[in-house]
């Protein structure tokens, strides 16, 4: 299915294809008692949304116990407050036999070991993204980076069904789009729009305004500090990186708060995060096409790749570092380089 059939397969109600993919994922997980949903590592609110709507839908279809798993941490305040808020229980995917489980499930996120702790022989059994990345196999799978958040292909699943959405979940869900999308700003489809007006009536919009205000942990503010202060800007391109920071979260941070600046449309902030060098790209400009020319870039030493709007990477350090002396000068040379070829023309090149 291309982008744009997939588009258009994500009307309001209830429509011949929207019902046959709502239908295939229900047969993925009608035979299964139990089902763990992994997000991924250090999740966001995208990922801890569809997960907790896809539980929804497994408890809908007899799917008797779900369990909802990730690697990483939470140490972005946003995302802590999220998981506080609205009682939302996880556990360490190192905690969970992903064994013992009837059906494996991974939202916004497609491939083991990338961006998640599960082992490359227990690929997932069912898998929704919105993210574009290489085929992957398993009962169901759903993969559309047409739409801005893989919440909006839960919140359409969930439309399809005949059940009734309380506040939590809407307003999880509608977080979720909300900041994947930037406030409906970014990479927005009406696919988005349609799924936020399904869950409005239900959202508690005040609890959304206390979780979008959310205040900086002082690491946020200091990594937020220095990769100001490290800024290079060619042409429209903005590169910094960030010296080892606490947590890779605050490097999306960066690159959305540095997106700010005025002639910037792109940009690209980096660090090194334990054994790997983590990127975070954002950009105002859809032809620029920036999870290709991440991947492109990047592809041939970690993985790396996203949307028009929105790209990140890992990177293992030993493939950069150990290529020669100077350490953490070598990975500033070759992260910034890399960068800024990618992005080419718009770099002023």
């Amino acid at each position: 299915m291309s982008n744009s059939d997939a588009a258009r397969a994500l009307p309001a109600g209830t429509g011949t294809a929207l019902t046959g993919r709502t239908e295939r994922l229900r047969a993925a997980l009608a035979p299964a008692a139990s089902l763990v949903v992994v997000c991924h590592d250090n999740p966001d609110p995208d990922t801890i949304a569809s997960a907790l709507g896809l539980g929804r839908i497994a408890t809908h279809v007899g799917v008797e116990e779900v369990v909802v798993a990730h690697g990483g941490g939470l140490s972005r305040q946003e995302n802590r407050t999220m998981v506080n808020a609205l009682e939302i229980d996880l556990a360490a995917v190192s905690a969970v036999d992903l064994d013992a489980y009837d059906r494996v499930a991974f939202v916004d996120h497609s491939v083991p070991g990338r961006n998640n702790p599960v082992s490359a022989d227990r690929g997932p059994d069912i898998i929704i993204d919105h993210h574009s990345t290489e085929a992957v196999t398993g009962a169901y799978v759903e993969q559309i980076p047409s739409v801005g958040a893989t919440a909006t292909l839960v919140g359409a699943h969930l439309r399809a069904l005949p059940n009734d959405i309380d506040a939590r979940l809407a307003t999880a869900l509608l977080f979720a789009i909300q900041t994947e999308t930037d406030g409906f700003a970014r990479g927005t489809t009406r696919a988005d729009h349609r799924t936020a007006i399904y869950l409005h009536p239900e959202a508690d919009y005040e609890l959304i305004a206390q979780l979008r205000g959310a205040a900086l942990t002082p690491e946020t503010l200091s990594a937020l500090g220095e990769a100001i202060t490290g800024r290079e800007v060619q042409g429209s391109c903005l590169v910094s990186g960030v010296d080892h920071p606490a947590t890779q979260e605050v490097l999306p941070q960066a690159a959305e708060y540095l997106l700010k600046l005025e002639g910037v449309t792109t940009t690209a902030v980096y660090g090194v995060v334990e054994d790997c060098v983590h990127l975070s790209a954002r950009t105002t400009n859809p032809a620029l096409r920036l999870g290709r020319r991440l991947e492109e870039a990047f592809g041939d030493v970690g993985s790396a790749g996203g949307h028009d709007y929105m790209a990140g990477g890992q990177i293992p350090l030993g493939l950069i570092a150990d290529a020669e002396t100077g350490g953490d000068a070598v990975v500033e040379r070759t992260v910034r380089c890399r960068l800024f070829d990618a992005l080419g023309e718009w770099a002023g090149e």
